[in-house]
């Protein structure tokens, strides 16, 4: 059964808390070549059929449309595993 990966990032204008502290986290646990960090979601959804083009356009609207709040968010990503 195929498994299509959709990732959700923080748009780029927006200010994202949660990826600054980790960037300040890891920094302090000397990474110091660590300059920023974002934070997003990533979706895993099994399918019971063939991966079409048709059906990752329909998922890409359904990321749109569901997985994310396109408010602040944008779909990064829409693949197939490997």
């Amino acid at each position: 059964m195929p498994t299509v990966i959709v990732e959700v990032m923080p748009k780029e204008v927006l200010l994202d808390p949660a990826g600054k502290a980790t960037a300040r986290a890891l920094q302090r646990f000397g990474d110091g070549e660590i300059t920023d960090v974002r934070i997003g979601k990533r979706f895993e959804i099994t399918l019971n059929t063939d991966v079409t083009p048709e059906l990752l356009e329909h998922i890409g609207e359904l990321a749109r449309d569901v997985l994310s709040n396109q408010v602040i968010e944008d779909v990064t990503s829409i693949h197939v595993a490997d």
